[in-house]
């Protein structure tokens, strides 16, 4: 996904917990879990306003873009959790 997310950067440079975080946000920690390792489709404004002022920080600092590497062709199926059968040839 050409979304990443750096929530975990935040995390360090703040030195707080994943669980702690999940609290001061009021979201689950499994969620923030989800969300953390780029696994979420979305996320609502409002938790993310919410992520930005618990660590003091701009949505940039939390989220950035990242181009498809046009040179992996599997990457997107591997993405959406589609099956890419084991030695398949380049396409």
């Amino acid at each position: 996904m050409p979304i990443a997310v750096d929530i975990d950067v935040m995390l360090a440079k703040r030195k707080m917990s994943v669980g702690e975080l999940a609290d001061r946000v009021g979201i689950t920690p499994a969620n923030l879990a989800v969300l953390k390792n780029g696994r979420a489709k979305a996320v609502r404004f409002t938790t993310l306003a919410a992520l930005c002022e618990v660590l003091e920080c701009q949505p940039g600092d939390l989220l950035r873009w990242e181009p498809d590497d046009p040179g992996d062709p599997d990457k997107a199926a591997r993405e959406s959790g589609a099956s890419v059968p084991v030695g398949s040839p380049p396409r």
